[in-house]
This record gives structure tokens, sequence and C-alpha cells, in this order.
């Protein structure tokens, strides 16, 4: 089946639901989504979204603060580009009806979180993310021109070059092929703009506080089409998860910490001081490696985070969501430590893009998580991602619509997808136990601290399972579960590569083998494209 539009929106977090929202007065807009509408990381984002907002504080020292959580890898020019568009962020957030916290007094109540200098985070209690997504999908579902695909996952996307088996450059994207996870049909999606909104990939590895939707299917679709991706070797992991045979890596917010929480090992012994002079205000990267440094010097399966010394109403105010979770698990924070570790939580490499957004195939643009912009270099700084979806949509709507005003280009013909002698498959276990293997592997070799030798046994192991799932790809019809193996396979491929490429340790890259910084060779992106 053949559909036409002119923005299609894969993916519905903060940033393509903002892109969606902005262009819609100005065509056809189709969000395209794997799951329900506020099944995103979005919708799980507790911290909040940082912008400066005090006389205290300044765009200067955000843009500090950024540069230096990123360890002088982020891109100088759009650190500056975001965070001074900050405050017109907020605005529209609170236009489109998002409810952000305030104090007794009715002002604005922001925290602070591990790396900033200041209080400027924006939150809604802690359930940030809940209330943005609330607020978006309420503005999307009353918009006429906006179409909503729930439970459809894209497959691939669709160039110039591969309608017209031509050799085009510089490419340009048409569209999509689009699974119908309800009636198995693959659908064709032509659009004059296509949106990767995608996401991240934290569930490449197996311990993660990302949502199910995070398999880096942007990442993966952006690579297979031929655009460049960037950075990949840089994932975060978050410091504190709960620690539970029960609980599925739930995220303990940053803000617990930014309002005093303290990291202690099993016998109540504080550590961060030796780790860093910021204490538990110090950056992910360092926080992640203290926990697992610590761990594994003492014996221990997991630290505790502490926040016994704030009295209960405190705790319960701030902090609701968290405080209701972890009674439901048995843990009461207001009287005893929480169990943590830390899980993989945010990608800061992804489909490279300049400062519209746009990526090297003319006409696709990749904005949020799945987007590499150069602003989080080698370590996101909590609270800067929220902020990067929504000012990367506003500058990929103005890159759209500018575009739109130009004379319109024929579509050439869109082949519909071909199954070939494709039949269903009676073997999902081969599919279950690949997933596994790629996300243990990853979790095993990959990790928080690395070698040159677990990378090398992790390519390898990877490229034997892509083998597999290469002969599975064609020989049976494709499925939601499929196509994102297939996805989580190539990230990993990429962020092996990465790895091995950036011979020093520079924030979430640590290697054993690198241990030192090298400014002089490698402060620089690490970039990949497929050869065709």
């Amino acid at each position: 089946m053949n559909k036409t539009t002119d923005f299609l929106v894969i993916g519905s977090g903060i940033a393509g639901l903002c892109y969606a929202l902005k262009v819609a007065d100005h065509g056809k807009v189709a969000i395209v989504t794997k799951r329900e509408i506020a099944t995103t990381a979005t919708s799980m984002a507790q911290g909040g979204i940082a912008a400066v907002a005090s006389e205290q504080d300044s765009f200067d020292e955000h843009i500090r603060d950024t540069m230096e959580a990123g360890v002088w890898l982020p891109h100088e020019d759009v650190v500056r580009l975001v965070i001074e568009n900050g405050p017109e962020a907020i605005n529209d957030l609170i236009e489109w009806g998002v409810r952000f916290s305030r104090d007794a007094s009715g002002a604005y109540d922001l925290h602070r979180e591990g790396g900033h200098s200041q209080r400027r985070i924006y939150h809604s209690k802690d359930e940030t993310g809940k209330e943005i997504e609330r607020a978006l999908v309420e503005a999307v579902r009353q918009h006429p021109n906006i179409a909503i695909y729930e439970n459809h996952i894209a497959v691939d996307l669709i160039t110039e070059a591969k309608a017209t088996r031509r050799r085009i450059k510089p490419d340009r994207c048409l569209g999509s092929y689009v699974l119908d996870n309800e009636t198995g049909e693959v659908e064709t999606f032509g659009a004059r703009f296509t949106i990767l909104a995608t996401g991240g990939a934290g569930k490449v590895y197996l311990y993660t506080c990302n949502p199910d939707v995070a398999t880096g299917d942007g990442i993966a679709m952006a690579y297979r089409a031929g655009a460049t991706i960037a950075n990949m070797e840089f994932m975060q992991f978050h410091p504190t998860t709960l620690y539970h045979p029960h609980a599925k890596s739930f995220l303990i917010s940053e803000a617990v910490r930014g309002e005093g929480a303290i990291l202690r090992r099993r016998d109540g012994t504080a550590f961060m001081e030796k780790h860093h002079p910021l204490k538990d205000l110090a950056p992910r990267d360092i926080v992640a490696r203290a926990i697992d440094s610590e761990m594994k010097s003492h014996g221990d399966d997991c630290v505790f985070l502490d926040i016994t010394h704030k009295s209960e109403e405190f705790i319960k105010e701030h902090f609701p969501y968290i405080y209701e979770t972890c009674l439901s698990y048995g843990i009461d924070m207001t009287k005893r430590p929480i169990p943590v570790v830390s899980a993989a939580h945010y990608l800061c490499g992804g489909v490279s893009v300049d400062t519209w957004g746009e990526t090297d195939i003319a006409n696709l643009f990749a904005i949020g998580e799945v987007s590499c912009t150069g602003l989080h270099g080698a370590n996101r700084l909590a609270s800067n991602s929220l902020l990067e979806g929504i000012v990367y949509a506003n500058r990929a709507v103005q890159c759209s619509l500018e575009r739109l005003k130009e004379s319109e280009q024929p579509f050439p013909d869109i082949a519909l997808w071909d199954s070939g002698s494709a039949e269903d498959s009676n073997e999902e276990v081969v599919v279950a136990h690949n997933w596994d293997e790629i996300r243990l592997c990853m979790c095993n070799y990959v990790g928080i601290v690395r070698t040159t030798k677990r990378l090398v046994r992790a390519l390898r192991r990877i490229q034997m399972i892509q083998e597999e799932i290469a002969d599975y790809y064609w020989d049976f019809n494709i499925t939601s579960d499929l196509i994102e193996l297939r996805n989580i396979a190539t990230v990993a491929e990429l962020i092996i590569r990465s790895a091995l490429d950036r011979k020093e340790s520079r924030g979430l890259h640590y290697t054993l083998d690198f241990p030192e910084r090298d400014d002089v060779h490698w402060k620089k992106d690490t970039l990949k494209r497929k050869t065709f």
C-alpha cells in the first residue's frame, strides 16, 4: 500500500512531536511510532530540562558546564546555539500546556543536577518527561493535519538512489518502508521530508533504563542508507538505577543527588570524595566509573544512595514517583538507602547532522537522541537531552519550511515492498536467542571499562550473529522483533568499531589500554559511513 505525506516523522518523543506540531499548519504530517504514541524515552525522563533562568546563572556558565562534562569534545558553536535557545524552548513547552513545578512563591522550582554549577533544571515533580509527553500528545491529537500510525515500525529508508537504482550524490530521502504490526503488511510511505526521531539504543545492552523501543532503529536505517554516523563509542551509563530482582532497571533521577543524596558502600562509607572534587555531583561518566570501581574492588553487587538525612516530607514532596516505586519493592527511601547500579542510559553519538538537523542525505533529518549534533561530546550533561530535542526540532522546522518554498522536485516512482519468496517463520526462538546473545556480549565486553582484547572478541561475536540474522532476514517474512534484532546488531557493530578506533580514554569511553586523554590526536569525532 502506498501513502504520501509532506512530512514523515518516525518517532513520537519530544523531538518528533515538537517538529510535527510546528510544521502541521504547512502540510500533511504522518507520525509513525512502533508502540503506542506515548511509549517513549521522553515519557520516562524524571529529572527535567536544563535552561538558564535566573539572574545568578548565565549562558556562559551553562556552556562551560556542558563543555566540561563532554570533556571538551562538544562543538562549542553548537553548544552555544542550543543553550542560547533554551528559554525559547521552555516557553514553547509552556504554551503547549506543560506544567512545570513551582515553589510556594509561584516561581519555577529549579533543580540542580550533577555537573551543573547552578540550579537551572525545570521539572514537573520527578515525572517531567511524562508531563511533557502528555501535553504534546494532546496537542498533536487535536491537529487535523496530523495522522498518527501507532504500532507501525519503520523497516528501511527509501532514497532516490535506491528507488532509481542509480548512483546519486548527494542522495535524497523519499520516505520509508513501514511494517504495520497488526496486519503484517509493509507499507510504502513517500514523503517530501523524513524526520528520524527514533530515540536511542539502550536495548543494545542487557541492563538499561531505556524503554523497550530503544533499539537504535533510526541509526541503523540511516547507516544502511549511506548517512554518516558519529561518536558511537560514547554510550552513557546512568550511575543510579534501582537494584532489585523484580525491578526492570528503574532509574533513580540525578536530581536525588542534586538535592543532597550521598553514594555509600555497603558498610556505609561515602566514596565519591576520593573520585572527584564535586563528590556526588560529579558528571555521570565519573560517577558511573566510580561505582564500577567500588563494586569490583569490594566485591559488592551494588552501592547505596542515601537521602535519609532529609525529612520524610521533603522526600515525598520532591520525589513522589521515585518514593512510591521504591516502596512498592519494599524500600522506604526515607528510612534506608536505595540499592543502585549503573545501566546503559543515553547514546551521545548517532546520525551526524548539521546545525539544521539535516543529515548528509538531502531531506533526511535526525533530531533528538538518534542524532549526533555535537552538543554532548564524550559525555552528556544531565537534562541537556530534552533541551537538544526541542531546539533541533525547531531548527529542522525552519530548514524544512524554507525548502518547502522552493520549487517542488517530482518524486520518482517508488516500488512497493517485495517480500519475494519469504515465508512465515516457526523459528522465533532463534531471534530471541540472538537478542540475548548480543545484549550479554555488549554488557560483558563493551561496558563502562573496556580493553582492546574484549572489543575484538565482541566484534567477532557480533559479526557471526549478523551472518545468521542476514540469512534469517531474507528467508522469512519480517516481524517487529526481527527488524529490531537486525538494528541492534548493526548498532552494536558501530559502537564496537568506534570504540576500537579511539585510542584514548575520554568521557564515556574508558579503555585500560589507552587510559589517558589524547587531545593532540583524538580531540575529534569518530565517523562511520557504509561503503557501497
